[in-house]
């Protein structure tokens, strides 16, 4: 052990002597406490935020004067859901997706207000999020700093020196590599910081203890990429060469190939042909805007019977109330439809492009650390299913006193005397409180475990290679 401590700070004293390598480890660490402090600032003003636009929304809503109740059905409401406490860190698919939906009659709207779609192509590398820079950043710095770990040796012919005075390759190759980790470690300390802030907001100390470790073993396996390279080139040339390459293929190209075959493998219907599918679906249903239309005969004739009565005046309730309660009903069941259609794709897509992590382990810790931070696509799907049965809720609340308060002539006859046609102010009173929590800890980390076995078995691959990689030294 004394060995591996000593052949450790001497490799820290190189690179406090060599200016490349100590401004390497100063721009990684301060990018690292920039970026989580920035992104935790943003992410507090924007959580403020959001319950403020919730509560406006709502009081809006419950200010409104009386107005007939369908009138209310397209007024609408806002909700907005505040993203888990690991977002400030991991922000995931909501950066995609966005996190508030307009709720109203007759449609299902998507989620909006995300900061990627407003913004260019390039937002992905100009947004610099603290899982952005451990994901892609943090292994090219450490490429820039442990690249000629073992070439310098080899190249200034120490390397057989130290082995024939006695000092044992393992543990020369050991201390090398924990002056690695201990340098990823030192740009990971914010990052951790973070965790344990967001532990004290309310999230789970097994999720935050489980994510700090995915990025611990992702930082592990990136040391041991770089030791094994540089032990395994004879110049330093050949292995900054080659680490360059293996952070080219590994960051870049193989998660690109990854979303890219995804798309291809399981194709989904574009925006435009899914509206046309829709469209063509709710054209059977009939215009719930229209009593007399001959797809609500059949809920005539029933309201009759039930009833007993033979005209649509004297039932005692509001027959255009009830066409709208039946269409909206009808309606939703085909809009959920195409919408659980459309997430059972995305999720299948996206599922395709995790698996990539057995060939590259950023795209391993990318799902892991989505996935444990509640920022996935299953975290968005379950928002949209949430939204869409308080969208449904509100709406058959107003059609509900659209059928049993107001008079029928009144309604029909809504041209011709507005004021009657409306009901009092106080039946707005329907809307349920929104609050979105993020799935459990066992739940995200029952998805996020294959994702985690990824990461391990990069760990013992790496260990394999370090071991062949002793052995051409030997």
């Amino acid at each position: 052990m004394k060995a591996i401590y000593q052949v450790t700070r001497d490799e820290w004293r190189f690179w406090h002597r060599t200016k490349l390598a100590a401004t390497i480890l100063v721009i990684g660490t301060l990018l690292a406490i920039v970026s989580a402090v920035v992104n935790t600032i943003e992410m507090e003003h924007t959580a403020h935020e959001r319950e403020h636009l919730q509560r406006t929304s709502e009081t809006q809503f419950l200010e409104q004067p009386d107005r007939h109740p369908h009138r209310m059905v397209h007024y609408g409401h806002y909700i907005f859901r505040t993203p888990s406490p690991l977002s400030m860190i991991e922000p995931g698919v909501d950066s995609f997706t966005g996190t508030s939906i307009f709720l109203e009659g007759h449609r299902q709207n998507s989620a909006m207000f995300s900061d990627q779609r407003q913004a260019s192509g390039m937002t992905r590398f100009s947004s610099l999020t603290p899982s952005f820079l451990l994901q892609v950043l943090v292994p090219l710095f450490i490429i820039l700093i442990g690249y000629a770990s073992v070439t310098r040796e080899k190249e200034a012919g120490t390397l057989h020196i130290i082995i024939t005075q006695g000092t044992n390759l393992w543990h020369l190759l050991l201390g090398k590599y924990l002056a690695l980790v201990s340098s990823g470690f030192l740009m990971l300390l914010p990052l951790v910081i973070a965790s344990i802030w967001a532990t004290f907001t309310g999230e789970s100390l097994l999720v935050t203890s489980s994510f700090v470790t995915g990025y611990i073993l992702y930082i592990l396996v990136w040391s041991g990429i770089v030791l094994t390279v540089s032990a395994l080139s004879n110049k330093n040339s050949a292995s900054f060469t080659a680490l360059i390459g293996l952070w080219i293929v590994f960051c870049i190209l193989i998660p690109r190939i990854g979303s890219s075959s995804a798309a291809a493998i399981a194709p989904s219907l574009g925006k435009l042909e899914a509206d046309f599918a829709v469209l063509e679906e709710v054209r059977k249903l009939g215009d719930g805007h229209k009593a007399a239309d001959p797809a609500f005969e059949q809920l005539k004739k029933n309201l009759f019977t039930k009833y007993n009565v033979d005209k649509v005046e004297d039932l005692p309730i509001n027959f255009r109330g009830a066409v709208a309660q039946y269409s909206e009903e009808k309606l939703t069941k085909v809009l959920n439809k195409f919408a659980e259609q459309r997430m059972q794709e995305e999720l299948y897509q996206a599922q395709i492009a995790r698996q990539f992590g057995w060939l590259t382990p950023t795209t391993a810790i990318r799902s892991f650390s989505m996935i444990i931070a509640g920022t996935s696509l299953e975290t968005h799907h379950r928002f949209l299913r949430e939204a869409e049965i308080l969208r449904f809720d509100f709406v058959q609340s107003l059609n509900k006193v659209h059928q049993d308060t107001l008079n029928y002539q009144a309604d029909i006859n809504r041209h011709k005397d507005n004021k009657a046609a409306r009901v009092n102010a106080e039946n707005w009173q329907v809307l349920s409180l929104f609050s979105f929590k993020p799935d459990t800890a066992t739940t995200r980390l029952s998805r996020g475990i294959i994702y985690g076995f990824q990461l391990i078995l990069w760990a013992v691959l790496v260990c394999f290679c370090l071991r062949f990689a002793v052995r051409r030294i030997r």
